[in-house]
């Protein structure tokens, strides 16, 4: 059993759940729709494959990430029965463990290893894509950004997990 004066270093070190990725899309072109994937190949020079932001140089934002938890909290914001991942335009949607948990730490999804590099922000596409009060409804559930730290190939189903408490 924890002990109750833990240090909160080591509880925020801590992340003993492990996730799952759900689902992959990419754009393949700036406002294109997002197209989902079986599967990516995910490089350390370029983030995804065939995402349009893998030609952009701002390497702390190479993949986009969103919690499946938010996904449905958004829904039940807007009284809708759900919200498609397309309509976030996030490229990853993992389950079952807190994005939040693993800012400034590096984590493992299959055999890509990537670093969250701060939260993403909901833009006002989410009035586009969600509706009325979509943008309102994204704060505070818009996700997380990450950079490449080894790349590889990653299919829905793969585990997502803390790879080390090393933070930067």
């Amino acid at each position: 059993m924890q002990e109750i004066d833990q240090p909160i270093r080591s509880l925020i070190d801590a992340v003993p759940q492990t996730g799952e990725l759900t689902w992959i899309g990419i754009r393949p072109e700036r406002k294109a729709p997002l197209v989902s994937l079986n599967a990516v190949r995910v490089t350390t020079e370029g983030g995804l494959e065939g995402d349009h932001f893998s030609s952009k140089k701002n390497r702390k934002r190479q993949v986009t990430l969103i919690q499946f938890e938010h996904l449905q909290a958004v829904a039940s914001i807007l009284g809708k029965s759900e919200v498609s991942p397309i309509l976030t335009r996030r490229n990853l949607v993992v389950k079952g463990i807190n994005l939040f948990s693993l800012k400034n730490m590096k984590f493992r999804i299959g055999e890509v290893v990537l670093e969250a590099t701060g939260y993403c922000h909901p833009c006002s596409r989410m009035e586009e894509n969600l509706g009325s009060g979509g943008y309102n409804a994204m704060r505070g559930h818009g996700g997380i950004t990450a950079k490449v730290v080894a790349g590889g190939i990653i299919h829905p189903g793969d585990p997502v997990s803390l790879l080390t408490t090393e933070h930067t």
